[in-house]
């Protein structure tokens, strides 16, 4: 067993919530962001949620004193830009939150849980910002917060170190494609990550030579021209794990385009897609951090039921516990 695997219950607890505010404050700094609370569940109606690859289930449920059903949050994108101008933030400014999510679709395994807990930000950029060198430059930032971080975690536990590259490498879609034409997406990820340990896969949504975008992305919230994952090679589990999604969001024009490119028109007369058309709402870049892979990647973890309480199936307790492996 492995030295990282010393870690009590309690000790890791008490490890993923150094980790937690050590980050939160780095990424605070960084970006000139505030903390604010967010909301748990938001009305179907509002266009407020996040349908994800359109056809996750979002779990509903009726408010008695109200008599009308409410959605749980699949993720805070559209919430964040309308709060942003609703609180008055400046420019260069931004907010960031807790976002916790139901995912009762999710194919559960190592890295994913019906649980979902993120960082939320977002941030108020100019028409002058909404091009790849500022994206790239946020991405830097967050990744500085990142390899900061990993510092952090190697001075208060030494045995926990972790060789982050100092710089993060930029690649997009159609470039990977380029680079690994007979692999599968998972593997071109794979493949890249291994080969630099810290890489931004960009231009996410948008079809590739094969007609099939590179991977999922709803038409409302991110510009596919202008997003991307942040991705790091785990050693732990051989894979590149995907810490962060995030992207330069839609104005008028790319929303449009979008909506009518995923056959989704449907969604233009919901209220948020009628501010951002009519431009009631400022332009912002944004995107969640996982919260329990980032503790997960960091306390060098097999399973993401390792750093966050949820629900699994018995079979799979009894066999991780066999290996050695307590889910918390």
């Amino acid at each position: 067993m492995e030295q990282a695997t010393s870690l009590s219950l309690l000790e890791t607890e008490v490890a993923i919530k150094f980790i937690k505010d050590t980050f939160e404050r780095e990424l605070a700094k960084s970006l000139n962001l505030t903390r604010v609370s967010a909301p748990l569940f938001v009305y179907p109606e509002s266009g407020l949620n996040d349908n994800l690859n359109g056809y996750e289930r979002a779990v509903r449920f009726d408010v008695l004193t109200l008599g009308k059903e409410v959605e749980i949050v699949q993720s805070l994108a559209k919430w964040k830009r309308m709060a942003l101008a609703k609180y008055g933030f400046a420019m260069g400014s931004g907010l960031y939150t807790d976002m916790n999510a139901i995912r009762r679709d999710e194919t559960l395994d190592a890295l994913h849980s019906v649980y979902v807990d993120q960082w939320d930000w977002e941030k108020i950029i100019s028409e002058n910002d909404r091009k790849y060198s500022y994206l790239k430059k946020t991405v830097r930032q967050i990744y500085k917060s990142l390899y900061k971080l990993s510092l952090a975690v190697a001075k208060k536990y030494p045995y926990l170190k972790t060789d982050l590259p100092k710089d993060i490498t930029f690649v997009s879609t159609k470039e990977l494609e380029r680079l690994y034409p007979d692999k599968n997406r998972k593997q071109r990820e794979n493949a890249i990550t291994k080969k630099y340990g810290a890489v931004f896969i960009y231009q996410i949504g948008w079809p590739l030579s094969d007609g099939q975008s590179h991977d999922g992305r709803s038409a409302d919230y991110d510009d596919w021209k202008l997003n991307g994952d942040i991705l790091l090679w785990y050693d732990k589990l051989s894979l590149a794990l995907e810490i962060s999604s995030m992207g330069i969001r839609v104005d008028a024009k790319s929303l449009i385009k979008q909506l009518n490119h995923k056959k989704e028109y449907n969604k233009i007369n919901n209220p948020y897609c009628q501010d951002v058309i009519n431009n009631r709402l400022p332009l912002t870049i944004g995107g969640g951090i996982g919260q329990s892979r980032l503790c997960m990647f960091f306390l060098k973890k097999s399973h993401i039921g390792e750093v966050q309480s949820s629900v699994w199936d018995e079979q799979s307790v009894n066999s991780l516990a066999e290996q050695g492996i307590r889910l918390l």
